[in-house]
């Protein structure tokens, strides 16, 4: 029979890896076996900010400079990656946190917002105030970015291969970054969905790549708040392996980024602006419109 773990978080849980052996007992209609494989850690996380803790998530622990940058610049507690300093990591036996440098006004304006989170009862994200900070309109991407089909093709291909930890664990999510031809360039894994895209956000940030140069793909489905954060950062496309939600479609609509869904295989479905992709005969037609064929590319695209 599994093993059993005594209740509780671990005590080092802080000081893990993202990945852990563990045994467990296998069943079927009729028989059970003993076995064991790798199960996906996952840990509480506190950013913090000029030493006020501002939210608390879990995540894996794993890349967690690029999620302190990632979460700061696309929950817009800064305006831009260049004004956040030094970014320490303290590692403790229930969890870990990430020490944040920004600015002065910056702290402020976060200070500000915590104090008006005083005695409301929250809606489940992270440090907004109320229902419209929550859903706030995406930033118009303004990026002339189109790609071929497959670019699309290839980038999800190879995003199924650069999964290692979800290889091992079956239990995580990844989200990467690709040129304008498919090549991932960054590709990150965590627990959490957001998480996955924050910290790709954050490498990002840190590295060279202009973000409007190329495209997101996430192996969740695609909600609202995926397409805020990609806004953000001036990102044109983002496809997922699973269907968006409504929000999510009219957020992209109105932001200028083309929203691909069930991306499998050499088949996907573009929800907005389908002009971002190169695609022959008819283009995607919105709600209560008759498809039209005004955009056409010559074969071989």
């Amino acid at each position: 029979m599994a093993k059993s773990s005594r209740p509780g978080a671990d005590p080092g849980l802080g000081y893990g890896a993202a990945a852990e052996p563990r045994t467990y007992t296998r069943i079927d209609q009729e028989t059970d076996a003993s076995g064991a494989g790798m199960v996906a850690e996952e840990v509480p996380v506190a950013f913090v900010y000029g030493a006020r803790t501002h939210v608390v998530m879990m995540a894996s622990p794993i890349d967690l400079e690029d999620l302190a940058v990632g979460f700061t610049v696309t929950e817009g507690i800064v305006a831009s990656a260049t004004q956040i300093g030094a970014i320490e990591i303290v590692k403790h036996s229930r969890g870990v946190e990430l020490h944040i440098t920004i600015p002065a006004e910056c702290e402020e304006l976060l200070q500000d917002r915590a104090r008006m989170l005083a005695g409301r009862t929250g809606c489940g994200l992270c440090g907004v105030e109320a229902i419209d900070d929550a859903v706030r309109p995406a930033v118009t991407v303004t990026s002339a970015l189109s790609i071929r089909r497959s670019a699309l093709y290839a980038a999800g291909a190879a995003l199924d291969e650069r999964q290692s930890l979800n290889a091992e664990t079956r239990a995580v999510h990844a989200a990467a970054w690709a040129s304008a031809d498919g090549e991932l360039l960054i590709v990150r894994e965590d627990v959490g969905r957001h998480n996955a895209l924050d910290k790709v956000i954050g490498a990002l940030a840190r590295s060279e790549h202009a973000t409007a140069e190329g495209f997101i793909v996430v192996t969740s489905r695609a909600s609202f708040e995926l397409v805020q954060k990609v806004a953000t950062v001036g990102i044109p496309l983002i496809a997922a392996v699973s269907r968006p939600t409504g929000l999510a479609v009219r957020l992209a609509e109105g932001a200028g980024i083309a929203l691909v869904g069930l991306l499998r295989g050499t088949s996907a479905n573009v929800y907005t602006h389908p002009e971002r992709i190169f695609i022959r005969g008819l283009v995607a037609s919105r709600p209560n419109q008759s498809p039209r064929q005004d955009y056409v590319v010559p074969n071989g695209y």
